[in-house]
């Protein structure tokens, strides 16, 4: 048995889980049972940043994943991110990094605050 507290909606259900034949109790809805089950056999997990600009008066920008990403692929997702230096003015929603590690996910901007650099 595995337990999780669900994060879908603010109830915050404590949800246990038998690993083998993966039926979940302790959910007040079924968004807690698909919750637990994604949870045990495939995490996925999100990532907001910063990401480093050659701007000496805006250094970073905010930025995040357009869609989740497998949980073992978050070290190797901040590598990349790590290694990415903006050096034109991008906008809220600009993407910084296309299709980062093939995952078909892009790296966006979440901030204008270069466009307003001079």
């Amino acid at each position: 048995m595995k337990n999780f507290t669900c994060i879908v909606c603010p109830n915050g259900c404590n949800l246990c889980i038998d690993e083998s034949s993966l039926e979940v109790t302790g959910n007040t809805c079924k968004r807690g049972i698909d919750f637990a089950k994604n949870e045990l056999t495939h995490p996925m997990r999100t990532i907001a940043t910063t990401v480093r600009t050659s701007f000496k008066e805006c250094p970073v920008i905010s930025v995040r994943v357009t869609s989740d990403i497998p949980k073992e692929k978050i070290f190797d997702c901040m590598k990349e991110i790590n290694k990415t230096v903006v050096s034109k003015k991008v906008k809220c929603g600009d993407v910084i990094i296309k299709n980062i590690l093939g995952l078909g996910v892009d790296v966006i901007a979440t901030t204008s605050r270069l466009m307003e650099v001079k």
